[in-house]
């Protein structure tokens, strides 16, 4: 989600069209928010893990 949140940012940059430009940071926090919450421990996504 992060990778594909940058290449909307660089598209619409290059390109001037803005919506790209704001979908690609909306990606890119959500992205960062999920990494984060997953290299903390907690459950993403409703996945579980026992061990």
């Amino acid at each position: 989600m992060i990778i594909l949140g940058v290449i909307l940012l660089v598209i619409g940059f290059v390109t001037g069209i803005s919506i790209l430009w704001t979908i690609g940071i909306i990606l890119l926090v959500i992205g960062a928010i999920l990494w984060l919450l997953g290299a903390v421990g907690h459950a993403v996504g409703g996945r579980r893990h026992y061990w």
